[in-house]
């Protein structure tokens, strides 16, 4: 269920936490399902304990799970009206364009990427 790339330079406690959020989001782990165990998931994944529990810290403080004493860790019930998994993806999309930009891409080869990109998408995307 979860895959890690540890040739990523991205932290492997920053890829857990994004698997979570997206796999909750698409509906795999549902509102109040129990996630594994810090060390259940640590050898599942194959990384230190410690790096699952920085996910999951990251993940309760931002109101993704929450955490029961003596019980483990929950999806919230309240994830999709959560604001921080939405403005955190666009905050790495506005990161992504001021790279474009600063590569010499013109604002009409971005949105025309952009464009060609989501109309491509499978089902569509949500309006506003």
């Amino acid at each position: 269920m979860i895959k890690l790339d540890l040739q990523s330079r991205i932290p492997l406690y920053e890829q857990l936490e994004e698997q979570i959020i997206s796999l909750s989001i698409l509906g795999v782990l549902d509102a109040h399902q129990q996630l594994p165990s810090v060390r259940a998931l640590a050898r599942q994944v194959g990384v230190n304990p410690n790096t699952v529990a920085k996910a999951y810290q990251e993940l309760e403080r931002h109101g993704i799970i929450y955490t029961v004493t003596g019980k483990g860790s929950f999806v919230s019930p309240d994830l999709l009206s959560l604001e921080f998994p939405k403005q955190e993806a666009l905050d790495q999309v506005l990161y992504a364009v001021d790279k474009a930009i600063s590569r010499g891409v013109s604002r009409q080869q971005l949105l025309d990427k952009i464009n060609l990109h989501l109309d491509s998408l499978k089902g569509g995307i949500p309006h506003d």
